[in-house]
């Protein structure tokens, strides 16, 4: 719904961004040894900023900036350290002036099924999905990856939109990256009581979102994949009768870049039967985002065959329910991030 164009991409190598003679071996081994922590580095400015695409754009900022001034650097801290105190003043910087990112339960109270959908936010109001594979760590224990999925559950993203800029960065690089109260200090020029206290109000601030716990859902178990199934199925059918043993009585549903979102299993079936009706017929091609399971849903063609996108679906599950439905609808810019087709041929969903 978006005629932005897509960003993160096309990720350049710190050599094509920033040009320069590359004369030394060496310099071609920064950019491999710079390149190796971009993706833990795009989850940080992932949660700082609650927009993948503004996470790539500030990766490659870092990405830059160490790269000009790695001369200087010297080995005074660890490189890792020293990137991520990079990007966190990038995040900082691109934070000036700026409204937090939001979901719709943020804003409003729910709507009922009637509600026209029609009030709508440009996409630098929302708070955005992201792959999985942009900012989840590979080849790591199973419980640290269990930890890092639930630092990027959007529910998660969407309560760090309420702390202020640097309480957030306190949070993050405290209770995620782990540092001591004296690093995050150091990079914020502040005292060790002050991040400290910082950390106390950002801590309350995100317990009051009460963010609920949902199913570890990767890998997932034979009872979740059931589960997804079964949705997939009667989705694809449109069958409210089934869909409505799959999905928790006080769910709830949100469609950004509309405003409108609905609570309760009843409306947000009868949404789909009025205001939703042209979902019939859709297919669903699973995807994974915000370490959560996904789909990217599409639609009968009105101009020709086959299908085309409509929105990406992100499912929390709880006790064996669905819980909550995020339906993103700028696919012009998502489907691409997720590596989901512009369309779906008649043949291809024949096969």
């Amino acid at each position: 719904m978006s005629s932005r164009p897509s960003r993160g991409l096309h990720r350049m190598t710190i050599t094509q961004h920033y040009p320069r003679a590359m004369t030394d071996v060496a310099e071609v081994e920064l950019d491999e040894i710079l390149e190796r922590h971009r993706r833990e580095l795009t989850a940080h400015c992932y949660r700082m900023l609650g927009s993948s695409f503004e996470a790539e754009d500030a990766v490659q900022e870092t990405m830059v900036r160490a790269w000009r001034s790695y001369d200087g650097f010297e080995g005074r801290s660890q490189l890792r350290s020293w990137l991520y105190r990079i990007a966190t003043n990038v995040c900082l910087d691109m934070l000036k002036g700026r409204n937090r990112r939001a979901r719709p339960m943020d804003l409003s109270g729910p709507s009922t099924a009637d509600t026209p959908a029609a009030a709508m936010l440009p996409e630098s109001e929302w708070v955005l999905p992201v792959p999985d594979a942009r900012v989840l760590p590979i080849d790591t224990d199973p419980a640290e990856l269990a930890e890092a999925r639930e630092t990027i559950r959007l529910a998660f993203i969407a309560a760090l939109q309420h702390l202020p800029p640097r309480q957030r960065a306190v949070l993050l690089l405290r209770d995620v990256v782990r540092w001591h109260a004296n690093e995050v200090a150091e990079l914020l020029g502040t005292s060790d009581a002050s991040v400290n206290s910082a950390l106390q109000r950002a801590r309350s601030t995100i317990a009051e979102r009460n963010i609920c716990d949902s199913d570890p859902v990767m890998p997932m178990d034979d009872a979740q994949q059931e589960l997804l199934e079964r949705y997939v199925d009667a989705f694809e059918r449109y069958d409210m009768e089934s869909l409505t043993s799959l999905i928790h009585e006080d769910a709830t549903q949100s469609m950004p870049p509309f405003e409108l979102w609905l609570r309760g299993r009843d409306e947000i079936l009868a949404f789909w039967q009025t205001q939703g009706a042209a979902c019939a017929g859709s297919r669903l091609v699973p995807t994974v985002a915000n370490g959560k399971p996904a789909f990217g849903q599409y639609r009968r063609s009105t101009t020709g065959d086959g299908h085309d996108p409509w929105a990406l679906q992100i499912l929390d599950i709880v006790d064996g329910e669905l819980v909550e439905l995020s339906f993103f609808l700028d696919t012009a810019t998502l489907f691409p991030l997720f590596g989901l087709p512009l369309h779906l041929d008649a043949d291809r969903l024949d096969a």
